[in-house]
């Protein structure tokens, strides 16, 4: 586990089932050492041989994830550092498209760009019914670049369009499962993790090598990811450094 300043990245197994859980104060958004060290975690739950399933998770109640940290993003100075941050998602969807293993997300709160795109990587999505989304790159100057291939192989690109343009509003939680980014939904925490647990002692009475076949054969084609998704942060992290998108932090960051 990596633990500082009441943030951290925790892997833990228990029968068979690994549960990888993140936070961070600020409504678990995510600064690159919480990125960098979540991809690495995950690439370990993926060879670790004590667990035959994964769960995503966060702390808290109210958010999932609310994507990138702003405060990290305010001390971006030039497109280098920029690139370096936004590649930090890649990491992490690489690293879960990747895992041989069934990664089952928990999203019991709000969704929030990289958060819809960690959501959108999952094999097996649990929602409850406060989960509502929301792409607002475009309302800070930048876009959903580095996320927007995983959104759109889960809720196609009609849907994902939807959300990349209307920035400011949420999508229901209902709206989230009719396009497919969540599996099932329900109305409290409790019965979503009665119904992960069901699944996930389900999946780790299966078949190891069968379910890690199925997952190649589902993420087939997404392999070019592994260069496009660190193309698309350096777009990012060209537009992130511009004065137009450091008014929009700023200003955003100020009405919070």
């Amino acid at each position: 586990m990596q633990q500082t300043q009441s943030s951290y990245v925790s892997y833990q197994v228990a029968e068979k089932i690994g549960s990888i859980e993140f936070f961070t104060a600020q409504h678990n958004s995510m600064p690159s050492a919480i990125l960098n060290k979540l991809a690495e975690l995950i690439e370990e739950a993926g060879n670790d041989e004590n667990s035959k399933v994964l769960i995503l998770k966060t702390a808290g109640e109210k958010t999932f994830c609310a994507g990138a940290s702003f405060d990290e993003l305010l001390l971006i100075q030039n497109e280098e550092e920029g690139k370096a941050f936004f590649s930090g998602f890649a990491k992490v969807i690489n690293a879960m498209r990747k895992c041989p293993k069934f990664i089952i997300g928990r999203i019991q709160g709000k969704a929030i760009g990289g958060g819809v795109g960690l959501a959108a990587t999952c094999d097996y999505t649990f929602a409850t019914t406060d989960a509502s989304i929301k792409l607002s790159e475009l309302a800070l100057g930048i876009g959903p670049f580095v996320v927007a291939p995983a959104i759109i192989s889960k809720i196609g690109k009609s849907a994902t369009y939807e959300l990349a343009i209307d920035a400011t509003n949420f999508r229901s939680a209902a709206w989230a499962k009719e396009k497919g980014l969540y599996t099932e939904i329900y109305r409290t925490s409790d019965e979503m993790d009665q119904a992960i647990q069901k699944l996930a002692y389900t999946l780790a009475a299966s078949s190891e090598k069968a379910m890690s076949e199925i997952k190649k054969a589902f993420w087939q084609g997404s392999e070019e990811w592994d260069q496009t998704l660190f193309d698309r942060a350096a777009i990012s992290g060209r537009l992130i450094v511009s004065e137009e998108a450091k008014s929009y932090l700023m200003a955003f960051k100020k009405w919070k």
